[in-house]
């Protein structure tokens, strides 16, 4: 019985799909995957980038476009299965948006692939390519805004509720004590703060101004920005 329906399988596949159409579908799709792959290259956050990544949109095209040739008599069935592929891919990226559209991306350029709109596939491929690199180099839907985590150490005698407020009202949009511990064995408070500095901060006077309020000891505030920040 099974050995009944692999061949029937096989036969029917024969008799739809060719060896050429097989070997040009392959090609065409690996051909759309190294483009989607080098514009994720090009326009990749460096906190995010990588490279199993670039590995990963190249063979996607391929498998999408497989799929379609081996269920091709059945192009709903082909979509659904291609579609939960993209979706499982999906789920296992985490955290970056710009990653699942280019997941997405790859997986409608194998279709287009897999039911021979070469032309459309290329087309689609160059043109969400185009709008991609674009899109990054004119920093679209970036916001200048300067997340920055800020560290003050205090004396145990110093009151510091409230101490640094008219400080960093004068330099930054926004901030928040978020955390308040004690250091060496008690006699010194840390307080650290989520700020957001305003765009013309100068932070050698910012942090000068601190330390003339907290006896001079340390103040530092840390340059990288928060995770999220784009």
């Amino acid at each position: 019985m099974l050995n009944e329906f692999l061949n029937s399988f096989q036969t029917s596949a024969a008799e739809t799909v060719t060896s050429s159409q097989a070997i040009a579908t392959m090609l065409v799709a690996f051909v759309m995957g190294v483009i989607i792959s080098l514009t994720y290259v090009k326009t990749a956050d460096k906190a995010t980038y990588s490279p199993s990544f670039c590995y990963t949109l190249i063979i996607v095209p391929i498998v999408a476009a497989i799929i379609i040739l081996l269920v091709g008599s059945n192009l709903a069935t082909a979509f659904s299965v291609s579609g939960a592929f993209a979706l499982v891919r999906f789920r296992s990226e985490p955290g970056n948006p710009k990653n699942i559209a280019y997941i997405f991306a790859t997986v409608a350029a194998g279709l287009a692939c897999g039911v021979q709109c070469f032309l459309y596939a290329a087309i689609f491929t160059i043109f969400l390519c185009f709008i991609m690199v674009v899109l990054s180099l004119l920093k679209f839907g970036e916001k200048d805004v300067y997340y920055r985590n800020l560290k003050v150490l205090v004396p145990e005698d110093l009151n510091f509720e409230g101490a640094f407020d008219e400080i960093l009202s004068k330099y930054t949009k926004s901030h928040e004590l978020v955390r308040i511990g004690t250091l060496d064995l008690g006699s010194v408070y840390e307080l650290n703060y989520e700020v957001t500095l305003k765009h013309d901060t100068d932070s050698k006077q910012f942090i000068d101004e601190l330390r003339t309020r907290n006896g001079n000891l340390t103040v530092a505030l840390y340059l990288k920005a928060r995770k999220g920040e784009v």
